[in-house]
């Protein structure tokens, strides 16, 4: 059993045999997804999720077990070190606990208490304390500097600190004011929501306290988080009043000094730190949960398509490309002149064009509807029109992987290309954009980045691991997250693939250089090779379990692809011949589940979709409207809803179903095609608000 493992077992409700089992996996720098997948029996079958909040919880573990070893090594360079101290600290594993302890021992900058124990105070604070009674005959200079040590001594202590924290948790109010010389300007008027707020801070949304953050950082309100005064300072009175005379006079006038000027700034500081953390991690959880529908978004597959990236003024981007994904043709055309439906018609004949994608910026709905009217001259073999999401592809078209991918071409031409890729394949695409800028998420620049990077680099991870890929035709991006490899194996991969063609089977893939056994057996599973001599090389099925999957079919008296192929074989198979110490049920279930349909594919398939051929702008819309729509985000609060007029709707988290919901994504996802009817409009705020309660 590892050091942490009991504490990890408490904070995540998993066993400390599962969290110790992970732990040791993790120290053996296996993967997540490959813990997931292919070790069930060691952790009791874990998924992703749990397997992160273990891994998450053992490096808060490890950077607290490094903060306390620099606590004691501090304390104990001030001499000041006990054996008492030392247990206490040793086995204290909550971070504001330790905290606490170590307050009066961190080094500060020089304060008031610090002045007055210089001029020899301090035995004076300390007989105050003690509240005897008698005369004072101390000067009010003096009264003055004891006060500021008991002051500092009662904000310093752990009982007050707990105290008053208790007294924030039940009673926090946070309210706002605005900042006068700033409230009047234009844009302080998008935040005038928040420029009287007065609520109990542990019932404000996640989202409505990044955005009262967003507008205190841009300098147009101020905040306050306060306990109720009279109910803290009672608590502090009941620990340290213990008399009615002179010195305890001198105690309570140093507990409200304490209070006013050290404890409640420290302990509002801490309550806006967590209630920020907080926020963060919701809004975070809602942006990797978005990130994750968008990357499992249905693919066309490999077709010829034809994409069209929409404009007025500067016309048209269209791309021609091969069921590959490579560019073959470009040009532009306008919407408005006759020889464009022509050179359209003649590059969907010239290419057999298979379908044809367009991006969903300004003048989408004109372009669909002329290549409508274009495709109405065809007779036979008529593409499939996609409206495809374009966020992010200008940031993909101007980044560095779109200049190695396309050095001779411009941004436009480049954009045009990721919004027709998009639609064969959306994950091979999205994974060469930085998330932040996919525009799935709320308030990204609000939170914490290194946190945001981290989660949603690790949810591009799970997808990508979760779908596999091809490792013949996949880019060294998509490669980049595949369990394992990263960055230098991914390029070695297309390099060697380039030098020495396709790879004939998963073991060739040892000879890529610095790929070694241990890399493989992480990344293998994920890995397939279509046209290999093995048909398992293009399953899910890792290979350290190959042998497994030939005793069976020779058990049934077949070959394995025979036994892929016929169901009534593997009917005939009795999972419990096959367990060992090593292979597990689950591991068993997993392996039938691929041998069924190997290298399924968890994406739905792409449809069509036609939005109301009448409503074009926000000035068609009228309240009481039945309307197609597409989900285009999703937040704590509601989901958006693009429904063709340029400004996407709002779905409130009460006008999805006759009943209470904690989220959106319990009813919705990402780009699911949903029948909203129209609330109201607010055309001065172009603002849309819909149900899909379609009887409300």
């Amino acid at each position: 059993m590892t050091e942490y493992s009991e504490l990890i077992s408490r904070s995540v409700g998993i066993s400390a045999k599962q969290v110790d089992a992970t732990i040791q996996l993790l120290e053996q720098k296996a993967t997540i997804p490959f813990i997931a997948r292919y070790r069930k029996e060691r952790t009791g079958g874990l998924d992703e999720v749990q397997i992160a909040r273990i891994s998450e919880e053992h490096e808060r573990m490890l950077e607290l077990a490094a903060r306390k070893e620099t606590i004691m090594r501090t304390i104990e360079e001030q001499g000041k070190m006990t054996d008492a101290l030392q247990q206490r600290i040793t086995n204290c594993w909550d971070a504001t606990e330790l905290e606490d302890i170590y307050l009066p021992y961190k080094p500060h900058r020089k304060t008031r208490a610090d002045v007055a124990r210089e001029k020899g105070l301090e035995p004076l604070a300390l007989q105050l304390l003690q509240q005897k009674p008698g005369k004072l005959t101390a000067t009010e200079e003096e009264l003055q500097g004891a006060r500021d040590i008991i002051a500092e001594t009662i904000a310093q202590d752990e009982r007050s600190r707990q105290a008053i924290r208790r007294e924030f948790t039940y009673t926090a109010m946070l309210t706002t004011k605005p900042v006068k010389e700033k409230q009047d300007s234009e844009q302080a008027q998008h935040y005038k929501d928040y420029f009287s707020v007065n609520e109990p801070l542990k019932h404000i949304s996640s989202h409505r306290l990044l955005a009262i953050r967003r507008a205190e950082n841009e300098g147009f309100i101020r905040v306050d988080i306060s306990a109720d005064t009279e109910k803290s300072l009672d608590k502090l009175a009941r620990l340290y009043l213990r008399a009615t005379n002179d010195a305890s006079y001198q105690v309570e006038l140093a507990m409200e000094d304490g209070y006013k000027r050290l404890l409640k700034p420290a302990i509002e500081t801490e309550f806006a730190a967590d209630s920020k953390q907080k926020a963060d991690t919701e809004a975070i959880r809602v942006f990797a949960d978005n990130l994750r529908q968008l990357l499992l978004d249905a693919p066309l597959g490999q077709k010829r398509v034809l994409a069209l990236d929409p404009g007025f003024r500067t016309g048209c981007k269209v791309v021609v490309l091969s069921a590959q994904g490579d560019l073959l043709q470009h040009t532009v055309i306008f919407l408005r002149m006759a020889q464009s439906a022509q050179t359209l018609l003649q590059l969907i004949t010239k290419y057999q064009i298979e379908a044809i994608a367009i991006g969903n910026g300004t003048a989408t709905r004109e372009t669909e509807e002329f290549v409508r009217s274009v495709l109405k001259d065809l007779t036979d073999n008529k593409p499939q029109v996609f409206v495809v999401s374009e966020s992010g592809a200008s940031v993909y078209s101007a980044s560095q992987i779109a200049r190695e991918e396309f050095p001779e071409e411009d941004v436009t031409v480049r954009g045009a290309v990721s919004i027709g890729r998009r639609l064969m394949d959306p994950l091979a695409e999205l994974v060469k954009i930085d998330p932040k800028s996919i525009g799935v998420g709320q308030y990204q620049h609000d939170v914490d980045q290194k946190r945001l990077k981290d989660s949603l680099n690790q949810t591009v991870e799970l997808v990508v691991n979760q779908v596999g890929v091809d490792v013949n035709t996949a880019s060294k991006y998509l490669l980049t997250y595949i369990s394992g490899l990263g960055p230098t194996l991914a390029q070695n991969i297309v390099t060697y693939r380039s030098e020495n063609g396709p790879f004939a089977n998963r073991q060739a893939l040892l000879k890529v250089p610095k790929m070694g056994t241990k890399t493989f057996e992480q990344a293998a599973g994920f890995l397939r090779v279509t046209g290999s001599d093995n048909p398992l090389d293009n399953s899910a099925v890792h290979p350290e379990r190959y042998r497994l999957v030939e005793r069976m079919a020779k058990d049934v008296g077949c070959t394995v692809t025979e036994l892929m192929q016929r169901e009534d074989l593997r009917q005939q198979i009795d999972l419990q011949r096959y367990l060992s110490d090593e292979v597990g049920m689950p591991t068993l279930q997993d392996i039938m589940r691929e041998l069924d349909k190997p290298s399924r594919d968890p994406r739905t398939q792409a449809e069509e979709f036609h939005f109301a051929d009448n409503v074009r702008t926000i000035d068609d819309v009228k309240v009481g409207m039945e309307l197609n729509g597409i989900i285009t985000n999703i937040a704590a609060f509601g989901a958006f809803v693009d429904i063709g007029v340029h400004k996407d709707g709002l779905i409130h988290i009460s006008q999805f179903v006759n009943r209470r919901i904690s989220s959106p994504s319990e009813v919705v996802s990402l780009h699911q095609k949903v029948r909203v009817k129209v609330l109201d409009i607010d055309r001065q705020r172009q603002r849309i608000q819909l149900t899909m309660r379609l009887d409300h």
